[in-house]
């Protein structure tokens, strides 16, 4: 005889404390009222927000304000705390303490690895979500350059330049074959480049790390086409145009790092088969972009599963910068550019970094959280064997 069909109902529950690493480069999205706060007191996790140092007054206005939020809501004041401070002993500690049972990081590869490896050293390990670092490759098929390269190289440095360059989107290598419309794109890239003046970096360190990594593009054998204007501040940022060729990026891994800044490499590609290769060679990403023509086809179905083992989103024919808000939003990838690449920090589906599930097998309905109660006391939208349902 069959076994009997058995009752199971499951329930996404909340993991508990959640410590949010403010970032740098964006005080408000990525701050004390930022998405990662927001999607962590959704899902019913109490936050412990580390407000950045770069910009303490702006962490601590957002900070009072969701304080009285709470107030108002009734809440437990405890349910969002704002803690401040310099060096590494603080952010340690959060890690460590024995309440918090998530983390999220954005910021560099060491700092998101060191937080992730002492989130995992724990007596009871939790999860660390971190974004670290991405440089969102563009690739330009043939027939698009030869269409529109001119357009594509302007519109991309257009994007790069946005927030002088320190953007975890930021498109920062142009990747084309030598043909007809490179010397457009490249032309209009470094006219583009020019036009731009030096503008203040966010803090000395992401300043002072700019003007290092960019020593280092050169270092490696990039070569400067183009550059906007001059310095004027100490903390100003000169927005810069490199350019290399395939071999000279698949022989220096250096060259595919990050440059946090107003940087592009421009590469010079031999033929649609050394654009794969240089696709496969790139690490994870947070974003990859393809311009193409319905000429560009087979080249298009040849690059794209390349690209979707590498990143969390694919944009064609457009630009990496912005990124909408929706249900279908991904803002993760592979390592490093996530720690985990199931997940996203942007868009609807973010809560689902701070839940996990919880499955009741054949439970007497007065013992099921109310939420899976057969009579459905709280009128939720639940999915009953599939179908989305209030009864």
């Amino acid at each position: 005889m069959p076994a009997p069909r058995m009752d199971h109902r499951l329930q996404k529950v909340a993991l508990g404390p959640v410590v949010i690493f403010g970032a740098s480069n964006f005080p408000i999205s990525y701050s004390a009222a930022g998405g990662d706060t927001a999607s962590a007191l959704a899902a019913g996790c109490p936050v412990i927000l580390k407000a950045h140092n770069a910009h303490p007054g702006a962490s601590e206005i957002q900070g009072r304000v969701i304080q009285q939020a709470v107030a108002e809501a009734g809440l437990h004041e405890g349910v969002f705390s704002l803690v401040r401070g310099a060096g590494n002993e603080i952010g340690e500690a959060l890690v460590d303490h024995p309440l918090v049972r998530a983390v999220t990081f954005t910021g560099s590869e060491a700092g998101g690895m060191a937080l992730y490896r002492r989130g995992q050293q724990r007596p009871d390990p939790i999860p660390v979500f971190t974004e670290m670092t991405s440089v969102n490759p563009t690739f330009v098929l043939p027939a698009a350059l030869a269409a529109r390269g001119a357009e594509i190289g302007a519109g991309l440095v257009q994007r790069a330049m946005y927030n002088v360059g320190q953007a975890c989107l930021k498109p920062a290598v142009l990747l084309a074959v030598e043909g007809p419309g490179f010397r457009g794109l490249r032309d209009a890239a470094t006219a583009e480049v020019e036009k731009v003046a030096a503008r203040t970096m966010l803090t000395p360190g992401i300043h002072d790390a700019y003007t290092r990594n960019a020593q280092r593009m050169e270092d490696d054998g990039a070569g400067l086409i183009g550059a906007g204007s001059a310095p004027v501040h100490a903390g100003d940022g000169q927005s810069l145009l490199y350019e290399v060729t395939g071999e000279q990026l698949l022989a220096e891994p250096a060259l595919r790092e990050e440059v946090f800044g107003p940087a592009v490499l421009l590469v010079r590609l031999t033929g649609t088969d050394q654009l794969l290769e240089v696709a496969r060679a790139f690490r994870g990403q947070l974003s990859a972009t393809l311009h193409a023509e319905a000429a560009d086809r087979t080249a298009a179905e040849q690059l794209l599963p390349i690209l979707e083992r590498r990143t969390g989103r694919i944009v064609f024919n457009a630009f990496s910068i912005p990124q909408e808000v929706s249900y279908a939003s991904t803002h993760g990838g592979p390592f490093p550019a996530t720690s985990d690449s199931r997940f996203t920090s942007v868009g609807m589906g973010a809560i689902e970094r701070f839940v996990r599930p919880v499955t009741y097998q054949n439970f007497p309905d007065d013992l099921l959280p109310e939420p899976l109660r057969e009579a459905n006391p709280l009128h939720l939208w639940r999915l009953v064997d599939g179908e989305l349902t209030q009864r």
